[in-house]
């Protein structure tokens, strides 16, 4: 089993309520919907930090090519065109 502790949290009156309802909705309590909802936000912030970190290194990293804006944004009409089968 998992090892927990204790953490208090101060949320607002409404927000108890809903947290409420839905326990009593999902037959969960209160704190396993606060933990979940905990952990997968952590997830998809930790996915986001990493992410950035990642494209930071690859930004920073020897070699790395950047381009105008506005050769990206032509490389992107050009692409939308072929899809649409179209010419410039």
């Amino acid at each position: 089993m998992t090892q927990t502790t204790t953490m208090t949290v101060r949320l607002p009156r409404d927000v108890i309520d809903r947290l409420e309802a839905l326990a009593r909705a999902t037959d969960r309590t209160k704190s396993y919907l606060a933990g979940r909802a905990i952990e997968v936000y952590l997830e998809q912030e930790e996915w986001q930090v990493n992410a950035i970190e990642q494209a930071v290194a690859e930004a920073n990293a020897p070699g790395a090519r950047y381009y105008e804006h506005g050769e990206i944004k032509e490389r992107i009409a050009a692409r939308t065109r072929d899809a649409r089968g179209q010419r410039k």
